[in-house]
């Protein structure tokens, strides 16, 4: 007997590392908090006078929360979404990536990535210098003011992100 338990704490032993080395531990954005930036997005647009979706998305670029203004336009869910999901996936704001699109041809290809979508209004959300998620805003009269609602998001809940 004990053989048999000097022999599995010896091959559970062995193996702790090999698991280690076979994982990754990730942080990411919770649904709650995600529910709570799309509103807050959507209300900074509304207070402008802008009627537009917000999606936000966990690190991998996997939806977790989406709000529609009442007025908003339909193509807005998807656009908010897609936007999300290109700055989540690029780790960057899609403003950046857009302007890198227009300066540069051989970036041009950024845009034919499936699911993504290169206009403003996609902005990481990060906790340190880690991208933990992504929010995209799509329905205001340019990207410029679709950004500014999802970083005054970040900034109202810029304490919760520390």
């Amino acid at each position: 007997m004990k053989n048999v338990l000097l022999s599995l704490a010896l091959a559970t032993a062995i193996s702790a590392p090999a698991f280690a080395d076979n994982t990754v531990k990730q942080t990411s954005l919770g649904t709650a908090f995600a529910v709570d930036l799309a509103q807050a997005a959507v209300s900074a647009c509304a207070a402008d006078g802008y009627n537009v979706a917000a999606a936000v998305t966990d690190r991998s670029g996997i939806l977790l929360a989406l709000v529609r203004a009442e007025n908003a336009g339909a193509h807005t869910a998807n656009a908010a979404s897609a936007k999300a999901y290109t700055s989540a996936s690029s780790r960057n704001p899609t403003s950046g990536m857009a302007e890198t699109v227009q300066k540069n041809p051989a970036a041009a290809g950024l845009a034919d990535i499936p699911g993504f979508l290169v206009l403003a209004g996609g902005v990481p959300v990060k906790a340190g210098k880690e991208t933990i998620g992504a929010i995209g805003v799509g329905g205001a009269p340019g990207g410029n003011f679709d950004e500014a609602c999802a970083n005054k998001a970040l900034d109202k809940f810029a304490d919760r992100l520390k």
